[in-house]
């Protein structure tokens, strides 16, 4: 497996994971409706958008790629508070869960957000998704009393802030000698 920078040409790759990766993860979650609504292509021309913006120094998409070609990606960009970056998206298609495909790309992404600058680190979640917060506090991520509402699908949805510390750029470079 290759953990690298999107591409442009990755829409069509990122959206397939972005699609299916929903509809497995939220399912009974989110309104079935809504997740069967979910169109690959309609979500590839989005992700066409999002990775041909223009992009700070620490915004971005990393994808987790094998010979199948993407399993997972995320994104990731600043936060309103300085030397704060927040991530957006983490996705892998189901077939990968528990692999450690997804602790990897998240690794990959505190790597990057650390040698931008960043110093802490947020993240939403689904309150009612179990599975994601467990994954997320294995990783040292911890929630931090910031609730949302999202009515993704016509319901209300509780999202929970998760955050976590990142090491100033030079002690993850020592730590990683």
């Amino acid at each position: 497996m290759q953990i690298r920078r999107a591409q442009t040409h990755d829409a069509a790759g990122i959206a397939a994971v972005h699609v299916r990766s929903r509809q497995a993860a939220f399912s009974g979650l989110v309104p079935r409706e809504h997740l069967d609504a979910l169109d690959p292509a309609r979500e590839a021309l989005t992700w066409t958008g999002r990775l041909t913006g223009p992009r700070g120094p620490a915004v971005g998409v990393l994808v987790a790629e094998t010979d199948e070609g993407i399993v997972a990606f995320a994104g990731f960009a600043p936060a309103r508070a300085p030397g704060t970056a927040e991530i957006g998206t983490l996705y892998a298609l189901p077939e990968v869960w528990g692999t450690g495909v997804g602790r990897r790309l998240l690794a990959a992404v505190v790597r990057e957000l650390t040698d931008a600058g960043c110093t802490r680190a947020t993240l939403w979640v689904l309150e009612a998704n179990e599975r994601a917060r467990q994954f997320y506090q294995a990783a040292g991520w911890r929630a931090d009393g910031a609730v949302e509402v999202d009515t993704t699908g016509g319901l209300p949805l509780i999202k929970l802030r998760y955050q976590r510390q990142l090491l100033p750029a030079s002690a993850g470079a020592a730590a990683r000698a």
